[in-house]
């Protein structure tokens, strides 16, 4: 494919990855949100990682889809846990520290990305 006239495939790359960071930050707003809306945009947001995943493939965006992917899945688990705990309970403690854990990780991610660089 040949750039249109005037463009370099330098400004067509550089396009590219300011949508893959736009996608990105509106993948962790919908996790942020989610924490205000039971949920809903949270999986919405998880739709939206795995669709994008394989195309960020070799950029740090990959890195940061990869890593809500396993911040929502490692909640739930969590989260799970939490509940089955919550008979003895225990599980208010362990809900409390994984809605703290999410919280972190939401914003170090926004932060990392913010900034340009992978998460890890």
């Amino acid at each position: 494919m040949t750039p249109a006239p005037g463009t370099t495939n330098s400004s067509n790359n550089d396009e590219r990855l300011k949508s893959f960071k736009n996608y990105t930050m509106v993948v962790y707003g919908l996790y942020a949100l989610g924490l205000f809306l039971g949920g809903v945009p949270t999986v919405i947001g998880l739709i939206v990682a795995y669709l994008k995943r394989n195309e960020y493939s070799g950029t740090i965006y990959a890195e940061h889809m990869r890593f809500l992917i396993r911040t929502f899945w490692y909640g739930v688990l969590w989260s799970v846990v939490a509940l089955i705990l919550a008979m003895v309970y225990i599980g208010f403690i362990v809900m409390f520290a994984v809605g703290i854990w999410y919280i972190y990780r939401i914003v170090r991610g926004f932060l990392c990305l913010n900034d340009g660089k992978g998460i890890w």
